[in-house]
C-alpha cells in the first residue's frame, strides 16, 4: 500500500510540474514535496505529503507546522500573498470527523498566507481530488488501474530521479551564479582610488576646491568653455576628505566583490565605467557645483544587481533583494534631503548602471533585441544629458557665477563682468546669497577695470542682500578709504573684522583704519 501512496505522490507532482507549470522548491525523501507557481501577486503553493494521521488533532498539529514552515520558507516565495494547498496522501483518513479542516485556513498577518487541506484516502480520494482540481485548476486524474508493482516502482523511481535532478541543478545554478568571476578589478579600483587620494593630500589637500579642479574634478566651466569632457571620468577617482574616501571604498569593496563574481571581471569593469560616465553626466546636467567621487559608479553597481534581480528573480529575493532595495531607497531619500549630496550622480549612475548591465547581459545568457535596445537607450541618455547640461548650465546663475570666478582668475575682467551681469538678469530665479556673490564678483571685475563707482554700487547691494559677507565689507572699506570716506570705511572694516577676525588682511586693515590693536 505504501507503493500506491508514493505512486500517487510522484505522478501528481510530475503532472503539476509538466502540465500546470509548477516548480519544485523543496523535497524531503518520499514523504514531502513543495511546489510553487506564481500568478500576479499570488504564489500558489502545493504541499504533497505521503503519510496519514489517526486522529483529527494530529492532523491539525501538522497543519500548524505547515503554516510555520511556510513562514520560514516565505523568502523562497515570489509574491506577497501565499495560497497553500496542503494535500495528504494516505490509505485511511482520521478516525474522528475532520470535515472542519476542509474550510480555508489563514494566518492573520500583513502578507496573508491561506491554506486549504485535502486528504486523499482510499475511501474519499475521488471526492477530495475533485475538490483539489477545482481549487488549483488542474486536469490531473489518477492513472488507470492494472499497473503492476514493477511498473509503479519504475514510474516512482523515474519521477523521483528527475525531480531530484532538477533540485540539484538549481543548487548548482545558484552556486555558479555567484562564482562566475573572481574579484580582480575590485582590488585594482581600491588601490587606484587610495593612491590618488594620497596624491591629492600631498598636493594641496583633497578638501581644497583648487586642488580638486587641478586634478580633474567635475568642473562645469572647464567642461563647457574648454571642452574638458575627460573630467567626467577623472572625477570618479577623486574624493573629498577621508570620510568620503572611506565610505565609497567600503561600498566598492562589498558591491564590487558581489558584482564581479556575478558578472565576471570584464563586464564588471565596463558596467562600472559606463555607470560612472552616466552618473557624471547627470551631475553635469543637474548640478553646477564642483563634484568628485565614485558615487555614480557605485550606484551603477546597485543598478547591476537590480538587473540581476530581473533575470534571477527568485535567487535575488532569496539572497539580497529586500535589503538591497531598502539600502537604495535610504540612499535616494538621504540624497534628496541633504543639499551637499550630488543626487543627480546617484540616480544617473543607478539608471545607467542598470542599462549597462542590460547591454552586456549576464554570463551564459544573451538577448540580442534587449541588448541592442539598451545600448541605443544608453547612448540617447548620455547624449541627452550632455546636451541638456550645456543648455541648463549656460542659463544657470550658479554656473555663471563659477564662470565669472574662472575669468577673474585668468585676468579676463571684461568677460567676468559680462557673465556676472548675465547671471544677475536672472535674479528672480536665485537666492539672495547667490545674487550677493554675483554682485561681488562683478564689483571685483569693475575694480580691476577702474570703474570704481559701479564697484561701490555693487558692493553696497551685495551687503544689503548678505550682511555677513566679510569680503564685501573689506573691499568696500578699501574703496571708501581711497575715496576719503573714512567713517564709512571704518564702519565696514569693523564689521568685516567682527565677522572674520583671523583673516590677516582684514585684521591689518582694521588696525590701520581704526588705530585699534588687533586681538
Amino acid at each position: 500500500m505504501y507503493l500506491n501512496g508514493s505512486f500517487t505522490l510522484y505522478t501528481l507532482a510530475c503532472h503539476l510540474i509538466d502540465t500546470d507549470r509548477y516548480e519544485l522548491i523543496h523535497m524531503r525523501q518520499d514523504k514531502e514535496l513543495w511546489l510553487e507557481k506564481r500568478d500576479g501577486k499570488v504564489s500558489y503553493i502545493i504541499r504533497l505529503f505521503h503519510g496519514g494521521f489517526d486522529w483529527k488533532n494530529h492532523l491539525m498539529n501538522d497543519v500548524d507546522q505547515v503554516f510555520q514552515k511556510a513562514e520560514s520558507l516565505k523568502r523562497y516565495f515570489q509574491s506577497k500573498h501565499v495560497d497553500i494547498h496542503n494535500v495528504y496522501i494516505a490509505e485511511d483518513a482520521p478516525v474522528d470527523d475532520w470535515d472542519v479542516l476542509k474550510k480555508p485556513w489563514w494566518l492573520n498577518e500583513k502578507n496573508s498566507v491561506t491554506m486549504n487541506v485535502y486528504y486523499l484516502s482510499t475511501h474519499e480520494r475521488e471526492e477530495e481530488l475533485a475538490r483539489f482540481r477545482n481549487a488549483v485548476g488542474t486536469a490531473f486524474k489518477f492513472p488507470k488501474e492494472g499497473l503492476s508493482e514493477t511498473e509503479k516502482t519504475q514510474a516512482v523511481h523515474n519521477c523521483r530521479q528527475r525531480l531530484a535532478g532538477q533540485l540539484k541543478n538549481k543548487e548548482q545554478d545558484f552556486r555558479e551564479v555567484f562564482s562566475y568571476g573572481k574579484p580582480f578589478f575590485t582590488y585594482i579600483l581600491l588601490v587606484v582610488n587610495i593612491f590618488i587620494f594620497l596624491l591629492l593630500e600631498l598636493n594641496g589637500k583633497s578638501t581644497s576646491t583648487e586642488t580638486l579642479v587641478k586634478f580633474g574634478a567635475k568642473y562645469n566651466p572647464a567642461i563647457i568653455e574648454k571642452g574638458e569632457w575627460w573630467r567626467i571620468v577623472t572625477s570618479m577617482f577623486l574624493h573629498i576628505g577621508i570620510l568620503h574616501l572611506f565610505m565609497n571604498m567600503l561600498a566598492v569593496y562589498y558591491l564590487g566583490m558581489v558584482v564581479e563574481r556575478i558578472y565576471g571581471s570584464f563586464r564588471f569593469l565596463i558596467i562600472y565605467f559606463m555607470a560612472g560616465v552616466g552618473g557624471g553626466l547627470a551631475s553635469f546636467a543637474f548640478t553646477t557645483n564642483v563634484s568628485a567621487g565614485a558615487s555614480g559608479a557605485l550606484f551603477g553597481l546597485f543598478g547591476a544587481l537590480l538587473f540581476f534581480g530581473c533575470i534571477y528573480r527568485r535567487i535575488f529575493f532569496q539572497t539580497m533583494g529586500k535589503n538591497l532595495l531598502f539600502i537604495i531607497g535610504i540612499n535616494i531619500v538621504f540624497g534628496l534631503t541633504v543639499p551637499q549630496i550630488d543626487n543627480g550622480a546617484h540616480i544617473g549612475g543607478l539608471i545607467t548602471g542598470f542599462i549597462a548591465s542590460a547591454v552586456l547581459f549576464l554570463p551564459k545568457k544573451t538577448n540580442g533585441p534587449i541588448q541592442l535596445a539598451s545600448f541605443i537607450l544608453y547612448m540617447l541618455i548620455v547624449l541627452g544629458l550632455a546636451g541638456y547640461g550645456m543648455i541648463h548650465n549656460k542659463n544657470s546663475p550658479s554656473y555663471l557665477l563659477m564662470t565669472a570666478e574662472q575669468f577673474i582668475t585668468e585676468d579676463q575682467y571684461e568677460e567676468a563682468a559680462d557673465v556676472a551681469t548675465k547671471g544677475l538678469k536672472r535674479s528672480k530665479q536665485i537666492e539672495n546669497e547667490l545674487e550677493s556673490h554675483l554682485l561681488f564678483q562683478r564689483s571685483y571685475a569693475y575694480i580691476q577695470l577702474n570703474n570704481i563707482n559701479n564697484a561701490i554700487t555693487d558692493l553696497e547691494k551685495s551687503i544689503d542682500l548678505n550682511n555677513d559677507f566679510s569680503r564685501a565689507h573689506y573691499n568696500l572699506a578699501i574703496l571708501y578709504g581711497n575715496n576719503g570716506r573714512e567713517d564709512e570705511a571704518k564702519k565696514h572694516i569693523e564689521t568685516a573684522y567682527k565677522l572674520e577676525p583671523r583673516n590677516e588682511d582684514i585684521a591689518n586693515l582694521y588696525e590701520q583704519l581704526t588705530g585699534n590693536q588687533k586681538n
